[in-house]
This record gives structure tokens, sequence and C-alpha cells, in this order.
């Protein structure tokens, strides 16, 4: 079971095809991490992802998800 408590603002999500997802905003909950808008393609929306896909955390957060499994299916925050 992951530590949750490791994650922080601003560290980075990584597939577990190694490219970049976004940066943590905040946990939301105890079920999901809200990423930066800015981080997000074109800026425009936060995105969510579930607890659940996060394998291990370090300096960063490492996803049991590739890349284009996580963009298919992470949740949009409003714009």
């Amino acid at each position: 079971m992951t530590d949750v408590s490791k994650i922080k603002e601003q560290m980075d999500v990584i597939s577990s095809d190694r490219m970049m997802v976004g940066k943590v905003d905040h946990l939301d909950g105890t079920n999901k991490i809200k990423l930066t808008r800015l981080s997000s393609p074109g800026g425009q929306r936060q995105h969510f992802i579930p607890i659940s896909w996060v394998d291990r955390v370090d300096q960063h957060v490492h996803l049991n998800r590739t890349g284009s499994d996580i963009v298919s299916y992470w949740e949009h925050g409003q714009s």
C-alpha cells in the first residue's frame, strides 16, 4: 500500500511508461490527486487521478498506468 502522506504539492506525476502527466496540486479527499491546471494539456482544466493508480512515491509520484491510459480515463475538473 502506498503512503499517500508522501505526496506533496508540485511533485511530478509520472506514468508507468515514463511520461510526465502533470504536477500535484493537492490531494482531493482521501482517494484522488488533483493535478495543477498549468500542467494539463493546454492548461485549460484540472484533472484528477485516483490514488489507486499510484504505484510508489519517491521524489515523484509514479503511476501504475501508461500515459495513454491516464489521459483516456482521468477525471476532468471545472475549467
